[in-house]
C-alpha cells in the first residue's frame, strides 16, 4: 500500500514574491503538486521544482471558479497516492481563504495538512500606502471584514461595525460599496471619515484612493478602480501618505 502523502496550505501573500515567507518557499520547493488560486503571482512557482505538476483552481467572486468540493477532493486524492500537495493560495489560508474548511476536510480523511501563514492583502495594502490599522491617536483596533456575507442572514451588520469606532478592513466590497457605505452612515458613522481603496496590493499595477465616507461610491466609480481591492475605512487613513488635511481635493485623489 502506498505511504499516505500531505497537504500544505501556504499563504502566498498579497503578491509581491518578495513577502513570501521563508518557510512558504521552501515547502513549494518539496512540492510534488501544486494547486494555485487565480489571484496568486505564478512568479511564486520560481520557487518549485522542475517538473512539478501545477493545477490552476481559480477562485474569484464574479467570474467562474472551480468549486470548493472539487478543490478539497482532488487535494485528497494527490494525498492518497502519496504526493506532498501545496495549495498555494492569495494572502492567508485562514483569513477568507477558506483555510479552515480545507484542513478539516482533510483531516476527517486522515490527511496531514500543515498550514503556512501568508501576509493577508489586509495587511500589506493600508501598510503600502502609509496607513496603520492602529494609532494610539485615532483606532485602538481594526477588524477584518467581508463585504458579503454567504447569503443574506450572514451579511455583516454594518451599523455595529460604525458603532465600534474600529478601523475597517474590508475585503471583496467593491461590488457593494453602496450598501455598505448605507449601512455605515445608518449606524452612525460620520459622513466625513477618511477611507482608501487600494487596488493589486504590493504589486506594480497597484493604484489606490483616497476619499471619504460620503463621497466613496461616486469617487470609486469616477476612479475606474475595480477588484482584487481592499477598503480602509477609519480616521487612521490620515496618515496616508498622500492625505492632506486641508485640502478636499487631495482627499479624493487617485494615484497609482
Amino acid at each position: 500500500m502506498a505511504q499516505l502523502g500531505s497537504v500544505t496550505l501556504v499563504g502566498a501573500g498579497p503578491g509581491d514574491p518578495d513577502l513570501l515567507t521563508i518557510k512558504a518557499v521552501n515547502a513549494i520547493a518539496r512540492a510534488d503538486v501544486v494547486l494555485i488560486d487565480d489571484l496568486v503571482n505564478p512568479a511564486m512557482l520560481a520557487h518549485a521544482a522542475p517538473g512539478v505538476r501545477v493545477v490552476e483552481v481559480g477562485k474569484r467572486g464574479g467570474c467562474a471558479s472551480t468549486p470548493q468540493a472539487f478543490i478539497e477532493r482532488l487535494m485528497l486524492a494527490e494525498a492518497r497516492a502519496g504526493l506532498h500537495v501545496v495549495r498555494l493560495k492569495g494572502g492567508d489560508p485562514y483569513l477568507f481563504g477558506r483555510g479552515g474548511e480545507e484542513r478539516a476536510y482533510l483531516r476527517s480523511h486522515g490527511v496531514a495538512v500543515e498550514v503556512i501563514p501568508g501576509i493577508s492583502s489586509g495587511l500589506a495594502a493600508p501598510a503600502g500606502i502609509g496607513v496603520p490599522l492602529t494609532h494610539r491617536a485615532w483606532s485602538q483596533g481594526a477588524i477584518f471584514v467581508t463585504g458579503h456575507g454567504k447569503d443574506s442572514a450572514s451579511e455583516p451588520n454594518w451599523a455595529a461595525l460604525a458603532q465600534s469606532k474600529l478601523t475597517l478592513v474590508i475585503y471583496m466590497g467593491v461590488a457593494r460599496v453602496a450598501a455598505i457605505q448605507a449601512g455605515l452612515l445608518a449606524g452612525g458613522m460620520a459622513p466625513g471619515t477618511p477611507v482608501a481603496v487600494v487596488q493589486s496590493a504590493s504589486l506594480s499595477a497597484q493604484r489606490q484612493l483616497l476619499s471619504t465616507l460620503q463621497a466613496l461610491p461616486a469617487d470609486l466609480l469616477a476612479s475606474g478602480l475595480g477588484s482584487p481591492s481592499i477598503i480602509v475605512v477609519g480616521d487612521v487613513v490620515r496618515c496616508a501618505d498622500a492625505w492632506d488635511d486641508h485640502g478636499a481635493g487631495a482627499q479624493r485623489s487617485v494615484s497609482a
